[in-house]
């Protein structure tokens, strides 16, 4: 299922936001401000995320996608991206069959041609497993980039074309690595940063967007509950006035 664009119908708003989309930043600090390594950071940025994903299916948040590695992510020091490639296989070890149990579907989306066969046949593994699942829908963007998503998007679509035809936006939707999922109701960055960081550039036109302070390995389901809440003082007109919008909801 292709889901039709904001910036071309109307979407239903809900109390809930029907996906959530996150940067989970702020898992380094965490540990520096606690004189420990990095990587114990995103040891507990792991833990975090499971809290994060059981706090969604309990609120029926439909889509949930998480920002764990991205296409410039390369440039960090060797040491810790070897690090976060091992971490990024054990929890596909450990995580799947819990999530499958739940009747979470995962998805993993982004260049993946970069990580090693074993991570790629176990990412391959765990989509299959849990690709009939019709709860909660996880996605782990990883080596994922925002331009590199147009892009590739764009190249696909290139091939299927005939004639030189002008490409619409309608067109080149479906060929988004994340088709599959309506466009973020609700954004969300922790670890005090107010940046999107090339994360869904095009999917994110009209998302709500939550900044937090806290980092990601403190962020709960009451982190969680906060951002909803601000969510829901929001007044989403997609491009209308505010009377438009009250008399579509009176």
């Amino acid at each position: 299922m292709v889901h039709t664009s904001s910036t071309k119908e109307i979407p239903v708003v809900g109390a809930v936001p029907q996906h959530i989309a996150i940067i989970m930043d702020g898992n380094g600090r965490w540990a520096t401000k606690r004189f420990l390594p990095r990587v114990a950071g995103h040891v507990k940025g792991v833990e975090a995320v499971r809290g994060v994903v059981e706090a969604c299916i309990r609120r029926e948040v439909k889509y949930l996608t998480l920002f764990a590695f991205s296409s410039e992510n390369w440039r960090r020091p060797a040491e810790e991206v070897s690090l976060l490639m091992r971490l990024f296989v054990t929890a596909l070890d450990k995580e799947v069959s819990k999530m499958h149990a739940n009747d979470v579907r995962l998805k993993v989306v982004g260049d993946l041609s970069r990580f090693d066969e074993k991570l790629q046949k176990m990412i391959i593994a765990a989509e299959t497993k849990t690709a009939n699942n019709k709860g909660l829908t996880v996605t782990i963007c990883a080596n994922y980039g925002g331009r590199w998503d147009i892009v590739q998007a764009f190249n696909r679509l290139q091939l299927d074309v005939k004639g030189g035809e002008p490409i619409t936006e309608d067109q080149l939707a479906p060929y988004l690595s994340m088709a599959y999922a309506p466009e973020p109701d609700l954004f969300i960055r922790t670890g005090g940063e107010t940046r999107i960081s090339n994360f869904l550039l095009w999917q994110l036109a009209y998302s709500e967007l939550y900044f937090s302070d806290i980092f990601w390995p403190d962020f709960d389901a009451t982190s969680l509950d906060d951002a909803i809440k601000s969510y829901n003082a929001r007044e989403r007109r997609f491009g209308r006035t505010s009377s438009q919008v009250m008399d579509q909801t009176s």
